[in-house]
């Protein structure tokens, strides 16, 4: 059997995907409020777990067992197009696997889990039986809580070493339900190749306007309550910050809304920059509560 490519290995794992669960786990260890200390090695470590690993892992089990679909959309991805020869996906999906679960050790027990956690979840979504695809509602939750909750859980563990405030707990949610229609807007690239295939994104679902619209919606609604429980909780300045970002969103969103398969792309490359460095702010708002102090 021939071996594949290392450009096509670093391909399937799709580097560019690792941001926004890296970006999450320094929102987690902002989030905790703790000295940075001796801990660098452990940030380090979680860093690349939650990045080119874990999430290494679902692109490349994504890719293995998306490889029919891909041959309709994206025929030149590493699978379809045979510079991953053979059955080299399936064990590249395997031995990535492996790899999180022997570094995730090193982030002690909670951190561990979590990776135990995020690891079923990507393989959930693309490999059946349950292929949580095949579903937008469910397969797109699966995603935002790999890429959002469970890499802020992380963080926060890493530096604190117990299980984190319930504070921390439910911002780190409401950003992961944000997530759901950030996911939603990535799927607008697809359509016609799920809709060939049997799988049913909320695009193939509902129609991409009725999808797109409901994305905004789904990404709009947890700020706000972001919003109001940073007010609740005594930080008006963080709390308008994040108002601020919101309400550009918006006016993107007014304008994504004309030609929403069109503009994803662009709204992916704006208004997702602005959600994100909510998050960031919101993350500075908990870490100066001191809630992991003691």
């Amino acid at each position: 059997m021939s071996l594949p490519q290392p450009r096509a290995i670093l391909e399937v794992t799709h580097p560019v995907t690792w941001f926004p669960p890296m970006w999450a786990y320094a929102c987690g260890v902002v989030s905790a409020g703790v000295a940075l200390g001796e801990r660098w090695v452990l940030i380090i470590v979680g860093v690349m777990l939650a990045g080119p690993l874990i999430c290494g892992t679902s692109q490349v089990v994504n890719d293995w067992f998306d490889r029919h679909v891909d041959a309709i959309n994206e025929p030149h991805r590493p699978i379809p197009s045979g510079r991953i020869p053979g059955q080299w996906g399936l064990w590249l999906a395997i031995i990535w696997t492996l790899a999180s679960l022997a570094l995730a050790t090193v982030l002690g027990v909670w951190g561990f889990l979590a990776a135990v956690f995020g690891l079923i979840l990507a393989w959930a979504y693309s490999a059946p039986p349950t292929r949580l695809k095949r579903n937008g509602w469910w397969g797109n939750s699966a995603v935002a809580i790999c890429y959002e909750g469970v890499p802020w859980f992380t963080g926060v563990v890493v530096m604190a070493g117990v299980f984190p405030d319930w504070r921390i707990i439910a911002v780190a949610l409401l950003y992961s339900i944000g997530a759901h229609g950030i996911m939603t807007l990535n799927d607008f690239k697809s359509v016609e190749g799920d809709r060939q295939m049997g799988l049913g994104s909320l695009p193939v679902k509902l129609g991409v306007d009725r999808a797109a619209k409901l994305a905004c919606w789904v990404m709009a609604i947890p700020q706000l309550f972001v919003v109001a429980l940073l007010l609740l909780w005594g930080a008006p300045i963080y709390a308008a910050a994040v108002a601020v970002l919101l309400v550009v969103q918006i006016g993107l969103m007014v304008r994504l809304l004309k030609r929403p398969k069109e503009l994803a792309p662009w709204y992916n490359a704006t208004g997702i920059t602005l959600y994100v460095s909510g998050m960031m702010v919101t993350a500075f708002a908990l870490g100066s509560m001191d809630l992991m102090a003691s």
